[in-house]
C-alpha cells in the first residue's frame, strides 16, 4: 500500500514505537524553533540538562512576540536568549528581524524535514512540504538535545483541492472553510494533507497560511507536497539546493477524504469568539468596524501585503477605523519598500507597525471598549486582543482592506487589486540572524547574561498514591491557554513563573491564585474540573507550568487538547477525562474530592475512581497516557524523570 507524504516522513524519522494509528512513535527532529515568550524557559530548561550544546540539525531562537519593551522585563529575556544562542550553538534571530514563522519559511525551511517550536503556529511550514509541529519548550529543549519527539501516530484527512481561486478569494478563505467543516475539537491525532490539482494554484506563502491555522482545528499539523512551486520559491529565496520533490505515492489512501472546489469559494469570516463560528461575508456586509489589523504570521507575507496596497492605491481609510499593519518579516518591509507598496499604505493611514506578534497577541493595538476589529489573525478568543468585550473578527487580507476603505464589513470582491505573482527573487539580508556560522556547535566560555526577570525552572513533585483534593475551578467547553494563561500585558512575565502563576485564570476567575495556593500550603491538591477541548490554542507551556507551581495535580475534563495534554504530563499534572461525560455535572466548583490508588490505576488500563465527599457520590475518570507518559507522570514531570533515570 502506498503512503501519505506524512506517513513517508514519519518513516524516514522513526526511532521507537509502531507505525499504526492511535500508537505513540517517537521521531527524530531536525530543526527547532522558539520564540521569545516561550524560549527563555526553553532554554532554561536545555540548560538543566547539562548538555554543552545543541544536537538538532538547526535550532533557531527568534525574537518576535515580547518587542515593545516597556519596562526591564522584555529587554532582560533578549540578552539572555542571545548570550545562551551563542554559548549553545543556536542561530540568534534579532528583534525587528520579523515573526518566526514567516522568516523560518523564508531562510531554513526545507521539505521533507522535521521541525518542532515552542508555539502552536509552527504548522505554517507545512506550506514548504515540512512536518512542522508545536510543541510545549521542554519538548523543543529535548529535541534540542538530540532527544526524539513523540507524537500519536496520525490518521491522515486528505483534502482534494480543485479548481483555482476566484479574485477577492485568497487562501484564509480555504482554511475557514475548513475549520467550518471540521470545527476546533474533536480533531486530535490527525494530520491534514493536501493534494489534487487545485494544489498547483496556490503559492507558497498561500500553502503557508492554510497550514498555519490548522493548529485551530486541533489537529497535529497539515502539510502541502513539494512541487514546481516549492521549487520556485526556494530559489527566489536563493535556497535552490533546499529544494526536493515530495508527493503521496499513488496508491496512498487517506482515512478521509474532503473535497473543496477553489472555484466555488467565497469569502469567509470567523466571527467572535473563536475561529470555528464561520459566516460568510456577504451575511455580514454592513457591519460597523472600529479596528482594522492586517499581519501576523498568518497573513503577513509579500503577497497579501501587497494586495492590501494594491486595493489602497489612491484611497484613504476610513475615518473612523484605525489600520495597522505587520508585516512578517524585514524582507517584505524592504521589498514593499522598494515597489511602491510602502508609500501607498502611509499615504492610505496605515500604521506601520513593527514587523513582530504584537497586536496578535494583545501586546498592543488593543481596540477600545466594544469595538469590533478585523483581524487577519488566527485567534479571536474573548480577551486575547487586550480588550475584553472587544468583537473580533478574523478575515483574509482582502475583506480587512475592503473594510478599512468603506468602514464596514464589505465584500471585497467588487474592489479593484493586483493579482500579485509570485516573485522570481526575493530581496535576501540575513545580517540580523547572528550566529549562523556557530550553529550546531556554540561558543564555549560564553557568559550567560541573567537579567533579575531570568528565573529558575520549577520542578515538580512525584505523583502520591492517593489526592486530598478540591475542585478549585470549574469551567466550561473551550477552555484556550489564552484563558488559563493570559498574554498581552502578562506576557513579560514568563521567564518568573511565580510572578506570571499570579494571573493563572485571571480572565476566568480572579481569585482562582489565592485559592489555588492556600490549598498548596495546606496540603490539599488542586484539581481543575472542565468541559469539551480544553487547552485549545497556544503551544504555552505556562498554562501547565504554573498551574503545577500553584499545587494544580489533575484536571478532568470532557476532553483535552493535544499539546495542552502534553505539556500537562511534562509538568507532572494528571490529565484524564470523564469516563461518562454526564459526570461533569455533578461536580461543583469547591467540592471536596478523594482519589485513590493513583499508582495502581495507572499500571492498569488508567481508569481511576474519585469519590466527592461532598455529594457522596463517586464517579470513573480514565489517563490515557502511553507507559512512557505515566512514568513521568509518576516522578513529578518530565524534567524530574530524566533525573529519576539517571540516578537510577
Amino acid at each position: 500500500m502506498g503512503k501519505t507524504i506524512v506517513q513517508k516522513i514519519i518513516s524516514a524519522h522513526l526511532v521507537g514505537g509502531v507505525e499504526k494509528a492511535g500508537e505513540e512513535v517517537a521521531i527524530r527532529i531536525d530543526q527547532t524553533l522558539t520564540q521569545d515568550a516561550t524560549g527563555t524557559m526553553a532554554y532554561l530548561q536545555f540548560e538543566s540538562m547539562g548538555i554543552d550544546h545543541v544536537k538538532a540539525e538547526l535550532s533557531v531562537s527568534y525574537v518576535d512576540h515580547n518587542t515593545v519593551q516597556v519596562g526591564f522585563e522584555n529587554a532582560d529575556d533578549h540578552d539572555y536568549l542571545q548570550s545562551v544562542a551563542k554559548r549553545y550553538g543556536v542561530v540568534f534571530s534579532r528583534p525587528g528581524n520579523g515573526i518566526c514563522h514567516q522568516l523560518h519559511l523564508e531562510r531554513f525551511g526545507i521539505p521533507g524535514k522535521t521541525l518542532i517550536g515552542s508555539d502552536s503556529h509552527t504548522p505554517t511550514g507545512g506550506g514548504i512540504g515540512m512536518m512542522a509541529m508545536g510543541a510545549g519548550g521542554i519538548d523543543v529543549a529535548v529535541a534540542m538535545g538530540g532527544g526524539a519527539f513523540n507524537i500519536t501516530y496520525p490518521r491522515v484527512i486528505g483534502v482534494r483541492l480543485d479548481g483555482s481561486l476566484p479574485r477577492g478569494v485568497s487562501a484564509k478563505d480555504v482554511i475557514l472553510k475548513m475549520l467550518s467543516k471540521y470545527g476546533t475539537k474533536g480533531n486530535v491525532g490527525k494530520v491534514v494533507e493536501y493534494f489534487g490539482p487545485g494544489v498547483a494554484t496556490l503559492d507558497v506563502p498561500s500553502r503557508a497560511t492554510i497550514c498555519n491555522m490548522g493548529a485551530e482545528m486541533g489537529v497535529t499539523t497539515s502539510i502541502f507536497p513539494s512541487d514546481d512551486v516549492t521549487r520556485d520559491f526556494l530559489a527566489a529565496q536563493g535556497r535552490a539546493g533546499d529544494w526536493t520533490p515530495l508527493a503521496p505515492d499513488a496508491d496512498a489512501t487517506y482515512d478521509e477524504v474532503f473535497e473543496i472546489d477553489l472555484s466555488s469559494l467565497e469569502p469567509l469570516a470567523a466571527t467572535p469568539h473563536s475561529p470555528g463560528n464561520i459566516a460568510t461575508v456577504a451575511s455580514l456586509a454592513g457591519t460597523k468596524v472600529n479596528q482594522v489589523m492586517i499581519g501576523s504570521c498568518t497573513n503577513s507575507s509579500y503577497r497579501d501585503i501587497r494586495t492590501v496596497a494594491s486595493m489602497l492605491r489612491g484611497k484613504v481609510v476610513s475615518p473612523d477605523v484605525e489600520v495597522g499593519i505587520a508585516c512578517g518579516s524585514k524582507q517584505v518591509v524592504r521589498m514593499l519598500a522598494d515597489d511602491g507598496s510602502l508609500s501607498i499604505l502611509l499615504a492610505a493611514g496605515c500604521r506601520l507597525l513593527e514587523n513582530a506578534c504584537g497586536f496578535c497577541i494583545g501586546a498592543h493595538m488593543s481596540p477600545r471598549s466594544g469595538a469590533v476589529s478585523l483581524r487577519t489573525s488566527n485567534r479571536n478568543f474573548e480577551a486575547r486582543s487586550g480588550t475584553k468585550d472587544a468583537q473580533v473578527y478574523l478575515v483574509s487580507p482582502e475583506t480587512a482592506a475592503a473594510a478599512a476603505i468603506t468602514g464596514v464589513i464589505s465584500d471585497p470582491r467588487s474592489f479593484d487589486m493586483d493579482n500579485v505573482p509570485s516573485p522570481s527573487s526575493f530581496t535576501v539580508d540575513d545580517s540580523m540572524f547572528l550566529y549562523r556560522e556557530t550553529a550546531g556547535r556554540g561558543v564555549a566560555g560564553t557568559g550567560i547574561v541573567r537579567g533579575p526577570n531570568i528565573g529558575q525552572v520549577p520542578s515538580g513533585t512525584p505523583l502520591p498514591e492517593s489526592l486530598k483534593a478540591v475542585a478549585t475551578i470549574k469551567v466550561g467547553d473551550k477552555i484556550t491557554t489564552d484563558h488559563i494563561m493570559p498574554a498581552g500585558a502578562r506576557l513579560k512575565y514568563r521567564s518568573n513563573v511565580p510572578a506570571y502563576a499570579k494571573y493563572v485564570f485571571e480572565n476566568v476567575d480572579g481569585t482562582f491564585h489565592d485559592r489555588a495556593s492556600a490549598n498548596r500550603d495546606a496540603g490539599i491538591a488542586n484539581v481543575i474540573i472542565a468541559g469539551e477541548s480544553y487547552g485549545q490554542g497556544s503551544s504555552r507551556e505556562h498554562a501547565a507550568m504554573c498551574p503545577m507551581y500553584l499545587g494544580v495535580k489533575m484536571v478532568v475534563a470532557k476532553s483535552i487538547e493535544r499539546i495542552h495534554k502534553a505539556n500537562l504530563v511534562n509538568f507532572g499534572i494528571l490529565p484524564c477525562v470523564f469516563a461518562d461525560p454526564a459526570d461533569y455535572d455533578a461536580v461543583s466548583q469547591g467540592d471536596e474530592l478523594d482519589v485513590a490508588d493513583l499508582h495502581s490505576a495507572l499500571r492498569g488500563d488508567g481508569t481511576i475512581s474519585i469519590t466527592d465527599k461532598t455529594t457522596g457520590r463517586s464517579f470513573k475518570v480514565i489517563a490515557a497516557l502511553s507507559a512512557r507518559e505515566r512514568a513521568i507522570i509518576a516522578d513529578g514531570g518530565l524534567l524530574a524523570h530524566v533525573a529519576a533515570v539517571e540516578e537510577r
